[in-house]
């Protein structure tokens, strides 16, 4: 059995639209959506609408942490675009459906798939055509082997459209139970594969998942996220915890085999 994964697509359907090749099947851990390309800041949803300088001006601040100054950004260059007519909800959403329609015509059949803390779920059973199956909660088993997934992303000052509360996450681990993979968007609560070395910041990692790597032992944790983490892997309890890769930069999925 051969399983392709990846994860934070960040808008890349070219690739995406053969990374299931000589695989059985596509394992997607989110972040579909390209609001902003931190390594080419011509690319996205923001500079689309407010040029590129706003973007290098936008990722400047959020590298240094001055989030609230980046705010402030937002809100200026969002209320210029409201004067115009335009809602900012109607414009971020035809933007993002004009993504999803492109990238989930990408997938390959089967599509197992979770989202990241940038996707939009209440959209994507608009665009997963049948070959897709989405999880957030749920089990499903893929030659012979469990797979888990939990989709989305912890409460962070970025305000990313699905962050949800350390309760809320819980739960959804607790839902899944014992598997042989776990699929996750973020990773585990570990300092090491939580550090991006390129932001120079750590994301949001799970303690609930670290718990239930800890106590359930999966074969595989398996997540994105940190796009250029300081640890790609690590062992945990006998589970091999895995950054898949940051899918919109390399292109190439990690491949899992049994």
């Amino acid at each position: 059995m051969r399983v392709h994964v990846v994860s934070d697509v960040h808008g890349n359907s070219r690739d995406l639209a053969a990374a299931g090749a000589g695989a059985d099947a596509l394992v997607c851990l989110g972040d579909l959506v390209l609001f902003l390309d931190y390594a080419d800041h011509s690319r996205g949803i923001f500079p689309d609408l407010f040029g590129v300088a706003n973007a290098d001006a936008l990722v400047e601040l959020r590298t240094a942490r001055r989030f609230e100054e980046a705010r402030a950004l937002g809100r200026r260059l969002w209320g210029e675009l409201d004067r115009t007519g335009a809602s900012r909800e109607s414009v971020i959403e035809g933007a993002v459906r004009r993504q999803y329609a492109e990238l989930f015509d990408a997938f390959p059949t089967p599509t197992y798939a979770t989202y990241g803390n940038v996707d939009i779920p209440r959209l994507w059973p608009e665009y997963a055509g049948p070959g897709t199956t989405v999880l957030d909660g749920q089990r499903v088993e893929i030659g012979g082997r469990v797979f888990g997934f939990v989709g989305g992303g912890l409460t962070t000052p970025m305000r990313t459209p699905y962050e949800i509360s350390d309760e809320e996450y819980a739960a959804k681990i607790e839902a899944v139970g014992e598997v042989d993979v776990l699929c996750t968007h973020i990773p585990p609560d570990v300092p090491e594969l939580c550090y991006d070395t390129v932001a120079r910041r750590f994301e949001r990692g799970s303690a609930a998942l670290l718990h239930a790597i800890r106590t359930t032992r999966p074969r595989y944790s398996l997540f994105g996220h940190v796009h250029q983490p300081l640890v790609r892997r690590a062992r945990i309890e006998g589970t091999e915890c895995v950054n898949v890769g940051h899918f919109n930069a390399t292109g190439t999925p990690y491949v899992l085999e049994w």
